[in-house]
């Protein structure tokens, strides 16, 4: 399996729901080195897995809608704890919807799975991974 890996960052604010968080109740920041790993089993006519400036504006499409903005107040989160582990899957599936529509260039439709990773610090980051759905 080949893989083809991009990446950006996000500053983003947010609260969660629940006494299991603590402070982290409270309104605060969350700076997130985010990453996209793109996987395909071979390569197209001119040993290409994905055009990384197209990978690269799509994840920052996406990354725009959120960057800078304080999640609590985005509608399609109402209701949601966004933890990293929940952005990660958001960023999946909307990176998985670009695949599907073609916005990752002709080679980016073998692509069968992607890992989005959220690096929270150099201590701690989440994943999610599956199959282009």
């Amino acid at each position: 399996m080949f893989s083809l890996t991009v990446a950006d960052h996000i500053m983003v604010a947010h609260s969660f729901r629940g006494e299991g968080f603590g402070p982290a109740q409270r309104v605060h920041g969350a700076t997130f080195v985010v990453e996209a790993e793109f996987r395909a089993p071979r390569l197209d006519e001119a040993n290409l897995l994905v055009d990384i400036a197209a990978a690269r504006v799509e994840l920052r499409k996406i990354l725009d809608a959120i960057d800078y903005r304080n999640l609590d107040t985005v509608p399609e989160f109402a209701g949601q704890n966004t933890s990293t582990e929940f952005l990660c899957h958001h960023i999946h599936g909307l990176l998985s919807a670009a695949v599907q529509d073609g916005r990752l260039g002709d080679s980016g439709r073998k692509v069968e799975a992607i890992k989005v990773l959220l690096r929270e610090s150099p201590l701690a980051w989440a994943a999610y991974e599956a199959p282009v759905a």
